[in-house]
């Protein structure tokens, strides 16, 4: 049974969905003001890995993901460019989108967009001020009442009276208490603006995840995810608002990944260690990235350097030569010993979602594929068609084995033609015939500065790109 690590009980649950077979999950998504961070990778990532393992497991899966296209970083960006807004935001989402697709991430079921819940958004709010747990500001704008929500504090654990005490004494006056926070934000001139009951303005931020979420899923849902920085204050007062609004439980399980540092140090703008995903990839294919991301557990901090996106490269390098020849459409039954990597790897994703664990699984049993090559071909070729089907739920080893290691699938195809390393190849054959031997070395010298790896076996030669 699937165990899930919930955020706001602090320990494992055994999964057991709100309604049988079904599952329904939010995550929060981009505020689309610039190009996607490693840290944004690593949310994307792993919530597709859970949403493609929970498919892989039966569960008919609804899953939204927003898209923040209004705030105040927003319009001061519009602002710096010269561009308005709409603009803005439709070229980060493009961009957004390019950077998805080249890590594999499957598209969510609905991608809702602030600006077009509007209506849903201003329901909610006048819900909250009918009852009492919201009011209009001495500036305008509309605030929820923290003071009126008795189980604030639930999923971060803060204490209200902790907060109050350590907050800044320069309040905006507008507010009736330090925690309070804007519902819908009266718009300065020349700011974008909706038409709404207490003047022109624009949704806060915690509100529109609250609106769209329930607009999506329902006033009660499965999952809610997001990076641990998300947990307070913006997770907690989704609770505060929709439980309030509503009566009841919000989210049944809370799930946060945990936070990217740069060579142990945290990855910030001002320290000069700020990684663009467009960046990254210019360096590492996207399924490096990937598997990087995967290779720590989702609540650990992930570590990113050189060394490890290294690692990673020689680790897709040597499950895609387990793959390289296999009749991966090969047909027949799993033997014992298959269907025991098989639970083995759904063992370990059922307990939080164990990648690393069930990336070890994927190498032993890459092990026992080359060990079956010799003695047993058609063994081999349903133990790959099980080492790609495995990695598929992790979004892994689906390229064309060929092509990923001569690298065809990606800008390492730069260089040396594939026609000119046959030839050179054959070359360096004719001279080993021939015992020339340092014609060879200089052959696979010459091979090996271009990034070429050769593979000597009794069939012959098989290459590779670094």
């Amino acid at each position: 049974m699937l165990e899930i690590y919930n955020s706001l009980t602090r320990r494992k649950e055994a999964f057991d969905p709100i309604e049988a077979g079904r599952v329904r999950m939010y995550v929060c998504g981009m505020t689309v003001y610039d190009y996607c961070h490693l840290g944004h990778a690593r949310v994307l990532v792993v919530f597709d890995m859970v949403y493609r393992y929970l498919q892989a497991a039966g569960y008919d899966v609804t899953y939204v993901r927003n898209i923040t296209d209004i705030d105040d970083k927003i319009i001061q960006r519009a602002r710096e460019s010269g561009e308005d807004t709409a603009a803005l935001t439709a070229h980060f989402i493009q961009a957004m989108h390019e950077d998805a697709d080249a890590l594999g991430i499957l598209r969510p079921t609905h991608e809702p967009r602030a600006t077009a819940h509007i209506e849903p958004i201003i329901a909610m709010i006048q819900a909250l001020l009918d009852k009492g747990h919201a009011y209009i500001g001495d500036n305008g704008d509309v605030y929820y009442a923290v003071g009126s929500f008795a189980h604030y504090g639930q999923l971060s654990g803060k204490r209200p009276e902790d907060l109050r005490a350590g907050a800044r004494v320069e309040v905006e006056e507008a507010k009736r208490d330090p925690l309070d926070f804007v519902l819908w934000k009266l718009a300065k001139p020349d700011e974008p603006a909706w038409r709404s009951p207490w003047g022109a303005g624009r949704p806060g931020w915690h509100i529109e995840c609250s609106a769209m979420s329930m607009r999506y899923l329902g006033e009660h849902f499965d999952i809610h995810g997001g990076g641990q920085d998300l947990q307070f204050p913006h997770h907690e007062n989704e609770i505060a608002q929709s439980e309030a609004c509503t009566g009841h439980q919000f989210v049944k399980y809370w799930m946060h990944n945990g936070f990217v540092r740069v060579e142990e140090e945290k990855m910030s703008k001002s320290l000069g260690n700020f990684f663009t995903v467009r960046e990254i990839l210019a360096l590492y294919r996207p399924e490096e990235v990937r598997y990087f991301i995967l290779s720590s557990h989702y609540r650990s901090p992930l570590n990113y350097g050189d060394e490890q996106l290294q690692v990673a490269r020689g680790a897709l390098n040597r499950l895609y030569t387990a793959l390289r020849g296999l009749d991966l459409e090969a047909g027949g039954e799993l033997d014992a010993s298959a269907e025991a990597f098989k639970r083995r790897f759904h063992t370990a994703m059922a307990d939080d979602f164990n990648t690393p664990a069930a990336i070890s699984v994927l190498f032993d049993l890459a092990h026992e594929v080359n060990r079956a090559r010799a003695d047993d071909p058609g063994r081999a070729d349903r133990l790959g068609r099980l080492l790609s089907d495995l990695g598929a739920t992790l979004g892994l080893l689906q390229a064309d084995p060929e092509d990923y290691l001569k690298g065809r699938d990606s800008g390492l195809a730069a260089g040396l033609s594939d026609d000119r390393i046959e030839a050179l190849i054959d070359e360096r054959a004719e001279a080993r015939r021939r015992r020339d031997f340092t014609t060879a070395d200089r052959i696979r010298d010459e091979l090996a500065e271009h990034g070429i790896v050769l593979e000597d076996s009794p069939d012959g030669t098989i290459w590779r790109r670094e």
